[in-house]
């Protein structure tokens, strides 16, 4: 069985990313839970946590797709949902909306992502993140943070997240950094100096650089910790399903890690 922690719901308006035409890249979007599920069936995938799509420089198409994701739990017991929230000023009101449905049924995370806008240093948006990680707390929720190199998304800025709230929040850092540095950074010790103080720190490596599921999977056998930290997941439509699960599967061998990255961890943090 394959469960899967990261995946959008949603399709995106076109836009003209880095100056060229307006463009969809995420070519296998889904607007509808019933593709949804035609996907899941497909791919063999037993359980999902769906969140949001994102990618438009406009927070309110992301909030949009929340009533779309809290229809899909609802419909089918394999699918969670993860809520979009902000850290901005500006989106205040809507991440109250947004907080309002933490109880509903099917609800197991918080998606947060700075791509959109705000820094986790950025004083104006600590208010909105202590009520962010209050309601997860109050409501037993992971918040699901995007990681990339650089700028505000940099595990520099959102290792503090960890630190600041992950005595007492599950904290997931999606794509392990997302890239060079980030994975350094964490593989090399942040990472597992986190767990050893008692941070609930977890991580997927959708997007991973390819050295990175090995040294990954090497360095948890040789720390003796971390193997109940790391979940598979597909970040689709921005990841490849088939990818990612060939590179998971080839990291992690058939043993502990596997059962735990493919369906165990996500059980406890999820199911």
């Amino acid at each position: 069985m394959v469960f899967d922690a990261h995946r959008h719901l949603g399709v995106l308006p076109a836009y003209p990313f880095y100056g060229g035409p307006p463009v969809n890249p995420d070519t296998t979007a889904r607007a509808s839970v019933a593709r949804l599920l035609a996907d899941l069936d497909a791919e063999g995938t037993e359980r999902a946590l769906v969140m949001p799509n994102y990618g438009v420089p406009d927070p309110g198409v992301a909030f949009a797709f929340n009533e779309l994701c809290l229809e899909a739990a609802d419909r089918d017991d394999r699918i969670r949902c993860g809520l979009w929230v902000s850290p901005r000023p500006e989106d205040e009101r809507r991440t109250a909306e947004a907080l309002a449905l933490a109880a509903e049924s099917g609800v197991r995370a918080l998606k947060l992502s700075f791509l959109l806008g705000g820094r986790p240093t950025d004083p104006a948006c600590r208010p909105a993140l202590d009520r962010i990680f209050a309601a997860a707390r109050l409501h037993g929720l992971v918040v699901h943070v995007h990681t990339s190199p650089g700028a505000a998304s940099d595990i520099d800025e959102v290792g503090h997240l960890v630190e600041w709230y992950g005595d007492e929040v599950a904290v997931h850092l999606v794509h392990f950094g997302g890239g060079m540095s980030g994975h350094i950074k964490l593989a090399g010790a942040r990472f597992f100096d986190w767990i050893t103080a008692g941070k609930r720190v977890y991580t997927d490596l959708s997007w991973a650089i390819g050295f990175t599921p090995r040294w990954l999977a090497q360095e948890i056998d040789r720390r003796g910790v971390g193997h109940d930290r790391v979940l598979f997941a597909s970040d689709e439509p921005w990841g490849d399903y088939a990818g990612e699960r060939a590179r998971l599967a080839a990291a992690a061998g058939d043993g502990e890690l596997a059962r735990l990255a493919f369906r165990d961890t996500f059980e406890k943090l999820y199911g």
